[in-house]
């Protein structure tokens, strides 16, 4: 946690699950403890409601109980429009022109560190602090303590000014330490399991989902040598690596989407998990914010929990020591030098 923020005033994005509850109870908690000399954080609460349905959910009642827990003023931010102009249409433009989108990057730049941070900013607060499993240095940001939580991969787009006036008071904590610290409390949170799927949205059905807003196009499903296996209903409802949704039977090992042509409206699929069709060792990058003076030894991750690659950059190409399986246009690569997050960039 930040050490050398004192007197301030913090609004702390509370979601309704466990993370965000314990980010607001440490917080709070160095209040406590710093109160007699006058240097505890300001806390207050807050949480956003980004789609409809949302502003009567479990989540938010939740988060009002952790507030009324903890004994901290709480305010709700209705964000919906917000959220569908910069976060939805941006994922159903991305998927209609054959990409693959990452909906949790945008939504961390363009909501939670942008016009929640713009908000919290005119209300007269400080900083703001979410749940994040990610540490900060700085204006820079490092991998999390909990390696198998950290989520440095979905804040490569966050600016040195965004990093400056945010705290994430669970970077230095293992999952089973927060859980421990949330039952310690008496917060209701505590056992909650933690969310799926698209950010502040939850778990669904994703494709069946998409075919609600893209229309169907009917195309072709062919293998690596051009050869028709069957039909698909559009080409921009799959991406690389992709095995479920292939409706194509009569093969002895799996499908899965090597590629996808949105143009010619075709599905190349590859059979089998090691079929060379699969993956690419070297790739495109765009929208880069890497620093112009970079380390000699780089990483990088093309998805979420992916251990991280050796790679070298040459101006737009990536090149990997090795090749990597199931590379998708248009979602993130993020690269690091150990534990130092160095910035991201959009597979091109």
């Amino acid at each position: 946690m930040e050490e050398g923020n004192l007197n301030k005033k913090v609004l702390v994005a509370m979601s309704g699950g466990v993370d965000s509850s314990v980010a607001a109870f440490l917080l709070k908690e160095k209040a406590r403890l710093n109160d007699e000399v006058g240097q505890g954080y300001d806390v207050s609460g807050a949480h956003m409601i980004c789609w409809e349905g949302c502003d009567t959910n479990e989540d938010r009642r939740d988060a009002m109980r952790v507030a009324a827990k903890l004994d901290i003023p709480f305010h709700v931010f209705d964000f919906r429009k917000e959220y569908k102009e910069r976060v939805f249409d941006y994922m159903v433009r991305e998927y209609a022109a054959g990409r693959t989108p990452n909906p949790d990057v945008m939504c961390n730049s363009e909501i939670k560190f942008g016009i929640f941070l713009e908000r919290a900013i005119e209300m007269g607060f400080d900083f703001i602090a979410t749940g994040h499993y990610v540490k900060k240095e700085g204006t820079s940001l490092k991998i999390a303590k909990d390696l198998n939580k950290d989520q440095s991969y979905f804040l490569w787009r966050l600016d040195p000014e965004q990093i400056s006036r945010a705290l994430f008071p669970i970077g230095d904590y293992l999952k089973s330490e927060v859980r421990e610290i949330a039952k310690n409390s008496g917060l209701v949170t505590a056992d909650k399991k933690d969310s799926q799927g698209l950010c502040f949205v939850g778990k669904l059905d994703f494709q069946e989902f998409l075919r609600e807003y893209i229309p169907k196009k009917e195309g072709s499903i062919v293998n690596s040598s051009g050869e028709v296996l069957g039909t698909h209903d559009g080409a921009h409802f799959f991406t690389p690596g992709q095995r479920h949704g292939i409706k194509l039977g009569g093969f002895a090992e799996p499908l899965y989407v090597a590629e996808t042509d949105s143009r010619a409206n075709t599905v190349v699929v590859a059979q089998g998990a090691d079929d060379p069709v699969l993956y690419k060792k070297e790739i495109e990058i765009t929208e880069s914010n890497l620093p112009k003076n970079l380390p000699e030894k780089i990483f990088a991750r093309i998805r979420y929990r992916q251990p991280l690659q050796p790679i070298h950059i040459e101006g737009p190409k990536v090149i990997f020591d090795s090749p990597q399986r199931g590379v998708a246009p248009g979602q993130s690569i993020v690269f690091y030098s150990g534990e130092d997050l160095l910035g991201g960039a959009v597979i091109k």
